[in-house]
């Protein structure tokens, strides 16, 4: 079923002298003529207002482990419904959700859910938070925080999965209702972002210390490493030792393997030695938390303590094999408090929600 554009008004803009409006909701800056979409292809001017076009329509929804989003260090094992849009604000060659975030074409919109809805799905199948995913959740930000708001009265958390491509006066609404947020930090050098993603760096870390230093936001951060083009020892060092500075040792870091896709799909895949030396380097930098994620790799997905090394949650994929912190969310050997958002037991319910996909439908 084709679910029409929505004319929800839009915010973050301003009007120019020629007539144009400004989209201030990322760096695009986009300046719109009537009729007009900007660069993420959902936000448009119409009767000189933004509208957006995408407001209740969703690309569908789907109860995943919050493993999978990735996040290690809120409430493991518990259950995420999680869902997206349509069109991007970035550009990227390697985009791993391309069918979706880079689509023009409006029928890739499914579902029709109000933000009660979403909320009232959310709680009926037992799922303890919602995702905003799949696509970037900036460029449907009114949409997103009115979930989130209808969410949080429902007693359901939110989590943000995002680029971070997004100017700090939105940027400081849209997490204010986020209880979690994993920003794709794609590279360390302005170069990568420039050709490879159509943006730019500082941006992100931008938004990155937001998160960290202005919210209540638990943050943690993804790089995918691509071969030859985000991997060197140097670069890695350099984003490693940025994230220890900047935003604090305990901040979780993930690299992920890159699979050939969209318009590299003439690299190879990541070897999984690749993510076992970005560990080992950033690790060396001094934070306590890193992973590897798209590969099999057992010491790579476990949460170790910080102080005495204790593995406390041990993962294969997934699943969770080992959870051994109290109820208190620290570590059974030395006491140390492991950083991060914990409940009295694994996930909500005592048990972990495992590696199952479900589809979900939700009449709007």
């Amino acid at each position: 079923m084709l679910i029409p554009e929505s004319a929800h008004p839009g915010r973050w803009w301003h009007a120019l002298p020629d007539g144009r409006l400004q989209c201030d909701l990322c760096p695009r800056d986009c300046q719109l003529h009537e009729g007009q979409r900007g660069a993420c292809f959902v936000r448009r001017m119409v009767d000189g207002q933004m509208r957006l076009t995408t407001y209740g329509r969703s690309s569908g929804f789907c109860i995943d482990p919050i493993e999978k989003k990735p996040l290690n260090h809120f409430y493991p094992g518990s259950s995420i419904l999680s869902f997206g849009t349509a069109g991007c604000n970035l550009a990227c060659k390697f985009c791993q959700n391309w069918d979706i975030s880079r689509s023009k074409d409006m029928d890739r919109l499914m579902d029709a859910a109000s933000p009660a809805a979403i909320a009232d799905a959310a709680r009926r199948h037992g799922a303890d938070a919602v995702a905003y995913t799949y696509n970037d959740p900036v460029i449907f930000a009114e949409y997103a925080i009115d979930t989130a708001l209808a969410c949080r009265a429902a007693g359901v958390r939110n989590v943000a999965v995002t680029a971070g491509y997004i100017h700090p006066a939105p940027a400081r609404e849209f997490f204010a209702v986020m209880d979690a947020a994993n920003v794709d930090l794609k590279a360390f050098t302005d170069d990568f972002y420039r050709s490879l993603c159509g943006g730019r760096l500082q941006p992100v870390l931008d938004t990155l210390a937001l998160i960290r230093h202005e919210t209540d936001c638990w943050l943690e951060i993804t790089t995918l490493l691509i071969p030859g083009k985000n991997d060197g020892d140097g670069e890695i060092d350099a984003l490693a030792k940025w994230v220890h500075a900047e935003l604090g040792a305990d901040v979780p870091l993930h690299f992920t393997a890159f699979h050939p896709d969209w318009k590299l799909d003439q690299l190879p895949p990541t070897p999984a030695a690749t993510l076992t030396r970005a560990r080992r380097i950033a690790r060396d930098a001094g934070l306590k938390h890193v992973y590897t994620g798209n590969v099999h790799d057992s010491d790579g997905g476990t949460t170790f303590c910080a102080h005495c090394q204790a593995p406390l949650i041990v993962r294969d994929w997934y699943e969770i094999r080992r959870y051994a912190l109290d109820e208190n969310g620290a570590c059974p050997h030395c006491g140390s408090a492991l950083a991060g958002r914990f409940g009295p037991a694994l996930g909500d319910h005592g048990k972990a929600f495992g590696a199952r996909r479900v589809p979900v439908r939700i009449a709007a």
